[in-house]
């Protein structure tokens, strides 16, 4: 049996740091009494619904919700970055890879709004933080499923194609239903709906660790002796004659 790239384990430690972390911002502020529990509706007025952005509100559970948010826009971005070398050198329309990449780049963005913003000191950007995020998070899920059922890497791509279809849509209409319960003002619903959303987006991008086995991502430094005259030349050269100096991935090639 082959033995499994250790950057499969990249796509499990985000999802996993990342629903631990938001766990133990939702304690932390369980502890101090600022939000309500998911499990039933509490007769106190002072207290909030628990949203995971008014969880993370008020310190101390506010500074561990900005490490845990820019964390997992870090990791997040790197995964986005490595799965768009991966898929790079397989596909011969581009358009649907490089899309992939700016909308989970975009979404990784996102969560550095939500996580620095706190949403009782500017709640426009919060707002619009969280709209990347979930938004265009989903953009990305739709997008990879389509790319997974069609590349096939492997021969893995059909089944797990089909779960990132059940998984796409199940973030989909969480996130209408989060939307539509929080406008309504079923705040308690809203919140542990919001809490499924995430937990199916983390899920989602668990799954990426199945394709990430098979594969080795290098970076390789070379000097160089003779600089090029001018900077296109220098960007040709790096390009053409040093291959090592961007990462590449190692597997046998396939195309849709």
């Amino acid at each position: 049996m082959r033995s499994w790239s250790l950057w499969a384990f990249l796509p499990i430690c985000f999802s996993l740091c990342t629903a631990i972390g938001l766990i133990l911002v939702y304690f932390i502020a369980r502890q101090y009494d600022t939000i309500t529990s998911l499990g039933w509706q509490s007769s106190n007025n002072r207290r909030s619904p628990p949203y995971i952005s008014i969880a993370g509100n008020q310190p101390p559970a506010s500074c561990v919700f900005s490490q845990v948010m820019n964390m997992a826009a870090f990791m997040g971005f790197l995964i986005g970055f490595l799965r768009y070398l991966q898929l790079k050198p397989k596909v011969r329309k581009p358009w649907l890879n490089i899309a992939c990449l700016i909308t989970f780049s975009l979404a990784s963005f996102g969560m550095t709004l939500v996580g620095n913003f706190q949403w009782s000191n500017d709640e426009d950007v919060h707002n619009a933080g969280t709209s990347l995020t979930f938004g265009l998070g989903t953009v990305f899920c739709w997008l990879q499923s389509i790319v997974t059922l069609r590349l096939n890497l492997r021969n893995e791509g059909r089944r797990l194609g089909i779960i990132r279809f059940v998984l796409s849509a199940a973030i989909t209409l969480s996130m209408l239903l989060y939307f539509s319960l929080m406008l309504r003002g079923h705040h308690l619903h809203g919140a542990r709906t919001q809490w499924c959303l995430v937990m199916f987006l983390l899920a989602f991008i668990g799954t990426l660790s199945v394709e990430f086995r098979h594969f080795n991502f290098d970076v390789v430094c070379m000097e160089h002796q003779e600089p090029p005259v001018t900077l296109s030349d220098r960007f040709s050269v790096v390009s053409e004659n040093h291959p090592g100096t961007t990462m590449q991935t190692q597997d046998q090639p396939g195309y849709f």
